[in-house]
C-alpha cells in the first residue's frame, strides 16, 4: 500500500533544501532578527525549501529557548513561501518531542531528525520506537538524518523504520556514502524521499535519482546548487559536470572541522552579513579565507544574484 503521507511530500519536498547557518555574533549570542536576510537570499536563489537547526546551522549548540527563537524567526521570515523543515539534533526522544511542542501551532512541513548521538547506541527496535514516538506525538512527517558516525544507520535500518512508522517518509544520507544513495534509490519505496547530504558528490547523487539535497554547499552557494539540480533534471550533463567540478574545488577549500564558519564566510562574500561559529568551533582564518576566495572565483562566475563580493 502506498504511504500517502510520504507521497504528499515526495511531490513537494524535492530539489535544493538548504540548512540555514546560525547568525552568532562576536560573543556567540544568537543575533535576533538576522535570519530574514538569509531566508530571502535562499528563496531568491530558487531553493525549494529551507531547513533550520541542522549541522551546518550548529543546531546541536542551541538551547531550548534559542531553538524556539530561531525556528519562529525563520518561519515568520519564510512566510509560507517554501516548505519549512525543522532540524532536531538532540539526545532523547523526550527532548525531541518537547522542542517541537514548544513551537506551538506554526506550520512545519517536516522534521529532520538524527538518531541520538552520544556514546550509547540504541538497537534497531529502540530506534524505531524513538521515531515512532516523535511521529505519534507531533504528527509532523519525519526525514531521517543519517549522519552520526557511531550511530550510523544501515540501509536495512532505515527501510525498517520507514516500514514501521508511516510518518517517517524519507531520509537524508550523509557521510560521503554515495553507495548508500544508490542502494536507497534501488530499495526504497517509490514514494519515499531520498535526499543527499554528500557535498563532494551532489552531481552523482542527482544523476542516480536523489530527489534533492540538504548540505553545506546548498547553504553556501544555493544558486549554483539549484542550477546543478536543474541541469541534471533537464538531462544537461555537460553543464552539470562543469558545475560539479567548480563546486568540488570550493568544497576542497573549506576545512571541515569548522565547516559552518567557512559557510558563513562564503555567504558573506555574496553580500550577507558576516557571522561567526559558536565556541569552541574555530573562526575562519586568513589562510582559509585566501583558499576559499581562490576557489570561489569560478563558482561566482555562474552566480547571478546579489553582489559577487562583499566589502
Amino acid at each position: 500500500m502506498t504511504n500517502q503521507i510520504a507521497l504528499s511530500l515526495r511531490n513537494t519536498l524535492t530539489g535544493i533544501l538548504p540548512p540555514l547557518s546560525m547568525p552568532f555574533d562576536e560573543k556567540g549570542n544568537l543575533a535576533q532578527g538576522e535570519l530574514k536576510a538569509q531566508v530571502d537570499f535562499m528563496i531568491e536563489s530558487g531553493v525549494r525549501g529551507i531547513v533550520v537547526g541542522g549541522s551546518t546551522g550548529e543546531g546541536h549548540t542551541l538551547s531550548a529557548a534559542e531553538f524556539t527563537q530561531a525556528m519562529i524567526e525563520a518561519h515568520d521570515a519564510n512566510a509560507g513561501r517554501v516548505p519549512f523543515i525543522v532540524g532536531l539534533i538532540v539526545q532523547s526522544t523526550r527532548e525531541a518531542i518537547d522542542r517541537v511542542v514548544a513551537l506551538g501551532d506554526i506550520k512545519i512541513d517536516a522534521l529532520q531528525v538524527t538518531p541520538v548521538h552520544y556514546l550509547f547506541k540504541p538497537g534497531r527496535e529502540a530506534t524505531i520506537e524513538h521515531f515512532r514516538a516523535i511521529w505519534e506525538k507531533t504528527k509532523v512527517p519525519i526525514l531521517i538524518y543519517n549522519v552520526i558516525p557511531w550511530n550510523y544507520l544501515s540501509i536495512d535500518d532505515m527501510l525498517a523504520i520507514m516500514e514501521a512508522v508511516p510518518g517517517v517518509v524519507g531520509m537524508k544520507q550523509s557521510s560521503g556514502d554515495v553507495k548508500s544513495v544508490s542502494d536507497l534509490m534501488q530499495r526504497a519505496k517509490p514514494e519515499n524521499l531520498v535526499l543527499t547530504g554528500i557535498d563532494a558528490l551532489l552531481y552523482p547523487s542527482f544523476a542516480l535519482g536523489a530527489h534533492g539535497a540538504i548540505s553545506a554547499l546548498t547553504c553556501a552557494v544555493p544558486g549554483l546548487t539549484v542550477k546543478l539540480f536543474n541541469a541534471v533534471q533537464a538531462g544537461d550533463h555537460v553543464t552539470a559536470k562543469d558545475i560539479h567540478f567548480r563546486l568540488n574545488g570550493l568544497w576542497n577549500a573549506m576545512r571541515h572541522d569548522n565547516l559552518p564558519a567557512c559557510v558563513k564566510y562564503v555567504q558573506h562574500r555574496q553580500g550577507l552579513p558576516m557571522f561567526h561559529p559558536r565556541a569552541p568551533m574555530e573562526r575562519v582564518t586568513e589562510e582559509q579565507k585566501n583558499k576559499i576566495d581562490a576557489a570561489l572565483g569560478p563558482v561566482l562566475e555562474l552566480v547571478d544574484i546579489r553582489a559577487k563580493s562583499a566589502a
